[in-house]
């Protein structure tokens, strides 16, 4: 196989403990600048990173069932069932009664919702904007590979059904 080397020398190949440590710092680093925005802005309206993952889901499937909500987050139905009376109190987000099956709940983002997840998104897009144009599109796709190959088989498979809806 071919080196495919980088910068100082690493080769992707064989990758010491040091060098994952550094990836891993890496990431640990790069993730708090990524929700430093966003956690300004929900500490404004007393929420926290939960909140944000429901709007943040919510606004990309309007409609979502809890069931799902529940399943993409990994959280237990009480920890979700706190943050979602909150935000349907708040009049960020409103639980519609299923047409087919009135068990179940569908979730919409209120308007009120979609300019805060606006406003939320906003922030992180624009932090990813820079730091892709910086690293290029080849590190961009190499980026989103090494992502994906870390996820769970079951967070892969709702990542790609999201995928395939864009």
């Amino acid at each position: 196989m071919a080196d495919t080397g980088v910068a100082g020398g690493e080769t992707l190949l064989f990758l010491t403990d040091e060098q994952l440590r550094k990836g891993i710092e890496a990431m640990f680093f790069a993730y708090r600048g990524f929700t430093a925005d966003p956690d300004r802005i929900l500490d404004k309206h007393g929420y926290g990173r939960a909140h944000h993952r429901a709007i943040h889901f919510i606004n990309r499937e309007p409609g979502l069932t809890v069931t799902t909500l529940l399943s993409v987050l990994g959280v237990t139905k009480q920890s979700l069932n706190r943050v979602l009376r909150t935000l349907i109190e708040d009049g960020l987000v409103e639980n519609r009664v299923g047409k087919r099956d009135k068990r179940e709940r569908h979730l919409y983002l209120t308007e009120a919702g979609n300019t805060l997840e606006r406003e939320l998104s906003g922030a992180q897009r624009e932090r990813m904007r820079l730091a892709y144009r910086a690293a290029g599109p080849q590190a961009v796709a190499g980026f989103r590979q090494v992502l994906e190959a870390m996820m769970d088989p079951e967070m892969r498979r709702h990542y790609q059904m999201l995928k395939d809806t864009a």
